[in-house]
């Protein structure tokens, strides 16, 4: 596939074998950036777990100190008083078993991020099949199933990243915008790595982060200096 000039242009100022400071790798992710929209930063670790194992894969979430620039549509589903406190935090759509229908039968899905109180899930996994691919399978975890409604819809809107390693052990995040200034972005960095850092697997021997990235929405990926992170 032939790269556009674009991005050519923005990897020539990349220099492939080096590692860069979280700095310096910020400040290329944003010199980088080739689209004509505010585009998103993107993180990659790659981590030192063998995923087949159950107690090495990670998930959460976190709460990013500046957000993510993107502003999330939210579904709660609960009943009575938890569906009240739901549409006082903010909540976008709440709703019981009539939106688990009209997921169901019209595939709807206008909504970034789904909550649920724990009475709500043997319902919803009926439509698991539905909501697991697409990732919106609400997860104890993740802090998508809890009673504490109100503090999860203000955390979706105050920029939460989800996270869950892949097969190969890496874990991708957003961590906010090129329109961000370089401390916001360095904030929400750190934030990111502590997060994974404090997830670590106990039984993970060695080294435990391999290799770092950063990047812009369709733009070219800055490694990061792992030294610098530590």
């Amino acid at each position: 596939m032939k790269k556009g000039k674009k991005y050519v242009e923005a990897c020539s100022k990349i220099d492939k074998n080096k590692s860069y400071t979280k700095k310096d790798a910020i400040k290329l992710v944003k010199e980088t950036s080739i689209t004509k929209f505010d585009a998103s930063v993107e993180i990659a670790m790659k981590l030192n777990l063998d995923t087949k194992k159950a107690d090495q894969q990670l998930r959460g979430a976190i709460v990013l100190p500046n957000g993510t620039g993107k502003t999330k549509k939210v579904l709660v589903l609960a009943k009575g008083p938890k569906a009240t406190e739901a549409t006082e935090a903010g909540a976008d759509f709440v709703g019981e078993n009539d939106m688990i229908e009209k997921i169901q039968n019209e595939n709807w899905f206008e909504f970034d991020t789904l909550i649920a109180t724990p009475d709500m899930m043997p319902a919803l996994g009926k439509i698991g099949k539905i909501l697991g691919p697409k990732g919106l399978m609400p997860n104890p975890k993740t802090g998508t199933v809890t009673m504490d409604v109100k503090k999860a819809v203000e955390d979706v809107k105050k920029g939460r990243v989800e996270y869950r390693t892949d097969t190969f052990g890496n874990v991708h995040a957003l961590i906010g915008k090129v329109s961000f200034s370089d401390e916001a972005l360095l904030e929400n960095l750190n934030a990111f790595v502590n997060a994974i850092v404090k997830s670590k697997p106990s039984v993970v021997k060695g080294k435990y982060i391999e290799n770092i990235s950063l990047s812009s929405t369709m733009g070219p990926g800055v490694k990061v200096d792992l030294d610098d992170i530590n």
